[in-house]
């Protein structure tokens, strides 16, 4: 019996020194003496029992974020931060109650220290230019906010400045596909904001790039929700189509832009333009068998354009060269007409000639006033934008050449000085 009694001592004993020692390791930490407390808790819990202490390691955390805090040690101990998150994991995986009480009695700090303190070092790195190490700062500090989420110690399920700081410090240290991961949580929860309409656009440009339709098409999609007003998502698609070279596919998106923006002159005016670049190349043999469907579609395009800004002198100027080409055309076609055998024209060879000229002419008549109303618009102004003047020194000069061809040397003249003043005019 009396064995027995010494033994139940022994063990109060025990109980008794090892509370003593984790409370002396505890004021050690209070008294910011984090370096003698990390030794001592480091030494603690090497002691197979004590690592069964939830106490003890939710005090290791808190040591260990003090040394992760203090600037004065700090980069004597890099993994402190990290120490000191697995640590308060694995106090609170040995809470089966889930209550959590030292957590709840310190208002949640240790975590709050461990979120705070990635930040901290994270907008540090970030603004001396150091990426490489803002990056992972910026990742933690996530980590961090998920688990705090999780344990519903924050309503907080997506913070959005460190994800969108993450995605920028991933992008410069040249991590694209991280980059990626981050700006696509912010455009999947459809953030707005001045200036988060670049976080659409890149992904957009970043899928494209990769030959990933779905997600290229995915984020035009959410760019135009969010940013319905910014013409980037249309011309964008346009872009990619043309690129591609789906003539079709661009057509039918360019009908469903004017379709959607009928008040547009801009969408005309680009369709008109493609639609005549396609229908008129330069190798008549390349041109597609619907060459005559296409160049009526794209004048019918252009005289649009006209009726919602009549004063615009490129579609005048394309509509005239329409008409110009295809009188150049049947000139060509005359000129083929050759004599036989006999080295003379026939009868009919001749009627036929000058029925194509007449032709001729009557296409350049209808060039004429599209160019004479470029002139209209461009000549009477002071200094011209380049394009602008490219346009009217184009329409002076097939002016020129419709005169001399119908052998009015007056007028002919009279555009010929025209155009030799451009640039000293405009």
């Amino acid at each position: 019996m009396k064995k027995a009694v010494f033994s139940l001592l022994l063990l109060a004993v025990g109980v008794g020194s090892f509370a003593q020692k984790l409370d002396k390791i505890k004021d050690l930490e209070k008294n910011k003496k984090y370096e003698d407390a990390k030794a001592q808790i480091d030494q603690f819990l090497a002691v197979e029992k004590n690592a069964k202490d939830q106490d003890a390691w939710y005090t290791k955390a808190k040591i260990y974020n003090g040394l992760a805090t203090d600037s004065s040690i700090s980069s004597k101990y890099p993994t402190a931060r990290v120490d000191a998150f697995d640590a308060l994991k694995k106090y609170v995986s040995m809470d089966e109650k889930k209550q959590y009480l030292q957590l709840q009695i310190d208002n949640y700090k240790p975590i709050m220290d461990i979120y705070q303190g990635y930040f901290k070092s994270g907008a540090a790195a970030y603004n001396r230019g150091d990426y490489k190490d803002a990056y992972p700062n910026f990742q933690k500090c996530l980590e961090a906010g998920a688990y705090m989420f999780e344990n519903k110690w924050s309503t907080v399920s997506l913070d959005t400045n460190v994800v969108l700081y993450a995605g920028i410090s991933a992008e410069k240290a040249n991590l694209k596909d991280d980059a990626a991961t981050y700006y696509a949580k912010l455009a999947d929860a459809k953030v707005h904001g001045e200036g988060m309409d670049q976080i659409y656009k890149w992904l957009v440009v970043y899928y494209a790039d990769k030959k990933d339709d779905a997600n290229m098409t995915k984020y035009i999609g959410l760019g135009k929700q969010v940013y319905p007003a910014d013409g980037f998502w249309e011309s964008y698609e346009l872009d990619y189509l043309r690129e591609k070279g789906d003539k079709q596919a661009l057509f039918n998106k360019y009908k469903e832009m004017i379709a959607k923006y009928p008040d547009s002159s801009v969408y005309r005016f680009n369709y008109a333009v493609e639609l005549y670049q396609e229908a008129y190349k330069a190798d008549a043999a390349s041109r597609p068998a619907n060459s005559d469907e296409l160049i009526k579609e794209a004048q019918e395009n252009f005289k649009k354009v006209l009726e919602i800004k009549p004063n615009y002198a490129q579609p005048n100027l394309v509509l005239g060269q329409i008409s110009y080409n295809q009188g150049v055309d049947l000139n060509a076609k005359a000129k083929a007409i050759k004599p036989g055998a006999a080295g003379k024209l026939t009868p009919d060879q001749i009627k036929q000639k000058a029925a194509i000229r007449d032709e001729m002419n009557k296409k350049f008549d209808e060039a004429i006033p599209y160019f004479e109303k470029v002139d209209q618009i461009l000549g009477g102004q002071g200094k011209l934008k380049m394009d602008d003047k490219s346009a009217l020194k184009d329409a002076l000069d097939l002016l020129v050449t419709i005169y001399d061809q119908k052998g009015d040397k007056d007028k002919m003249k009279v555009y010929e000085e025209k155009f030799n003043n451009v640039d000293k005019q405009h």
